[in-house]
């Protein structure tokens, strides 16, 4: 079995969802005959043909629009947007009638699509490139919130997202698109969309990431461990729901927790990971949470985009900061 990268991951899983369920329909800005600006559907308009693999005008809020027609006739729309910064077009779209479908209908109609974009940073792409405003759709009721950061983890997870009832903000981490290998069994088997994964087990503090930042997070445990320090180490994945249960034992077992994310620092999702634990778990705490995150600006360009992602350097000592807490 040969090994794959996260974004041919996604084309795998893609491939696999449309030929076992015809209902699948891909709708994106150059994604059929060019196969997408990642090459993340390469190979599919012609497997599939173009009544399946559909290449759109630049018209991002027509496209979030049309998705929601065919789902709620039935249909199981993925929609590709070329990059996150380019989605707030299809807000109003997501957040006032996808997100809504099931309530305003009392369930008689839900909306079976899914929403695909690669975000972040750390490729020295142009503005609005490298957004990570995760938190934003995190916050709207009926919308599911979905980051793989694995080859493995993106093939069962975007399955799932195909196959659920409402809408899935897939947002693919473009930074790690190429940086990883695995093999991946093609063999239709979903992840569950409401569940974190403990990567690595541990025992004196808790290492909490989801995304390309998991790359830094694990190498941050691997330091860690040469120091004489257990971190456990939990990709998140869903960002909404999300899955405290996990973090909240593993906080309790470790006492110390540290959350680890490339989106900016304030209202992120790292801030309401905080407040739950304080919470539910205050009482398991030897020190308070802290935060490696990006910053309050927006993501700069290249010449200063590494000292705006979180490094390994900085979560070792925000960790050894954590450990040393009097």
């Amino acid at each position: 079995m040969a090994e794959i990268t996260l974004v041919e991951a996604v084309t795998q899983a893609l491939a696999y969802e449309m030929q076992r369920d015809e209902n699948v329909i891909l709708l994106g800005e150059d994604i059929g005959l060019n196969g997408g600006v990642f090459r993340a559907t390469d190979g599919l308009y012609k497997k599939f043909g173009a009544d399946r693999v559909m290449d759109t005008p630049l018209a991002e809020s027509m496209l979030a629009g049309l998705a929601i027609g065919m789902a709620a006739q039935g249909l199981k729309p993925v929609v590709e947007f070329q990059f996150m910064g380019f989605i707030y077009p299809a807000v109003d779209q997501l957040v006032n009638h996808a997100a809504r479908m099931r309530n305003r209908t009392r369930g008689r109609l839900t909306c079976p699509m899914v929403a695909r974009a690669p975000f972040g940073g750390g490729i020295h792409a142009p503005e609005h490139h490298s957004e990570s405003t995760e938190a934003m759709f995190a916050h709207i009721p009926g919308l599911k919130v979905i980051i793989p950061s694995s080859p493995a983890r993106a093939y069962g997870l975007l399955l799932a997202a195909m196959r659920d009832p409402d809408p899935v903000i897939f947002l693919e981490p473009k930074r790690i698109y190429r940086i990883v290998k695995q093999n991946v069994p093609d063999d239709g088997k979903a992840l569950p969309l409401e569940q974190c994964f403990v990567l690595r087990e541990g025992s004196d503090i808790t290492l909490i990431s989801w995304g390309a930042s998991m790359h830094e997070t694990l190498q941050a445990a691997t330091q860690l461990e040469q120091q004489g320090v257990s971190a456990e180490v939990i990709d998140v994945a869903s960002i909404k729901p999300l899955d405290m249960d996990t973090i909240l034992n593993s906080v309790a077992k470790t006492g110390r927790a540290v959350i680890i994310h490339e989106a900016a620092r304030s209202n992120g999702v790292g801030a309401e990971i905080t407040s739950v634990i304080n919470e539910s778990g205050l009482l398991s705490l030897l020190a308070p949470v802290q935060r490696v995150t990006g910053y309050d600006t927006v993501m700069p360009y290249m010449k200063l985009e590494k000292h705006y992602i979180p490094s390994v350097e900085k979560i070792v000592n925000s960790a050894i900061s954590t450990l040393e807490f009097a």
